[in-house]
Order: C-alpha cells, then structure tokens, then sequence
C-alpha cells in the first residue's frame, strides 16, 4: 500500500510542481473562439513570449490582425504566441462567435490562437484582464490594446490601439524579451 501511494503521489509531483510555478496571469482555462474546447493557458503557453491582445471585428484598428498574424508567423518557432480575446466592451464586436472567427480565418487569415469573447475592463473584466491591468497601471481604453509577457510570465509592457504590429519600439520589446 505504501509504495502504491508513493507512485501515486511521484506521478503527480510534475502536476503540483507546474501549478505552483506558474505565473498569475497564465493561471486560467480558457475557451477557443467558436469551439467548447478549452485551453489551459499554463500548460499551453508557459515558457513562451506573448502578446496578449484585445481584439474586435468592426473597429478601425482590425486591420491590425495582418500584422499581428504577420509578427505571429515570423516569431512562432522562437516562442512567441499572439493571444486574441475578442471582446464587445466598445460595442465594436459581433455578438455571433461564428462571424468573429469568420472575419479573423477569412479576412486576415489568422492562425494565432482566438478565444471566447472577454470583458476587458472596468468592473465586469476578466481576471486575466484585471491582472494585466493591474502590473501595469492601463486598462484597455479601446480595442487592439497589447499587452507584452515574457517567458518568465512577467508582464513587461502594455501599448495603445495606436501601436501598430510593424512599430520599432514593440519589435524592438519582443525582441529583447525572446533573448532574455
């Protein structure tokens, strides 16, 4: 009996220790955009450069899904993932799934990983959000806010609406972040 509960609590050692040490902000399951299948983010994403976008079909900064599935495509095989959270809080998202993920495949043919819609601010945000907002002192003011998270889970930097994909600077941050 002993040494079955010693196999028992060895196998699952990999799980506890992967739950302690990983970050807050990849602490949630989430579920793909127009799918039931859900994702652990730590198991999933742990260990990888993000840029954790909110997102939105009819907004004049959609265009921004080519160049983030651009960065995404270039950076993919160095550890760098784009998160899309599509989100309705500027009243600039479709309310049927289904024509979101149509837009984002079809129109910008976007292959990083999309989620289920998410409230991104004020008292109705997502914990995700909450902690992104917190670390850095900026909740999203409009849609295609980024924010920047090292490998380590440290959430380096948030950029405005206004911060194209192409911009210096935020290369210039992923970058430094894929080194470090």
């Amino acid at each position: 009996m002993k040494k079955l509960v010693g196999a028992l609590l060895f196998s699952t050692l990999p799980l506890f220790a992967q739950a302690n040490s990983c970050p807050d902000v990849l602490k949630f399951m989430k579920r793909k955009l127009n799918s039931q299948e859900t994702v652990n983010l730590c198991s999933e994403y742990q260990g990888k450069t993000l840029l954790i976008v909110n997102t939105a079909s009819y907004c004049g900064f959609t265009p921004q899904f080519e160049g983030l599935e651009a960065m995404y495509d270039e950076l993919k095989d160095d550890d760098f993932v784009v998160l899309g959270f599509p989100s309705h809080d500027f009243n600039q998202e479709d309310d049927d799934e289904g024509k979101t993920a149509e837009l984002c495949e079809l129109t910008y043919g976007v292959e990083f990983p999309m989620f289920e819609p998410t409230h991104v601010k004020g008292d109705d945000a997502d914990p995700l959000y909450r902690i992104l907002a917190k670390a850095t002192g900026e909740e999203p003011s409009w849609n295609f806010n980024k924010y920047l998270v090292d490998k380590n889970g440290k959430i380096v930097k948030h950029y405005k609406s206004s911060v194209k994909p192409s911009d210096k600077e935020l290369r210039g941050d992923v970058e430094k972040a894929l080194a470090m």
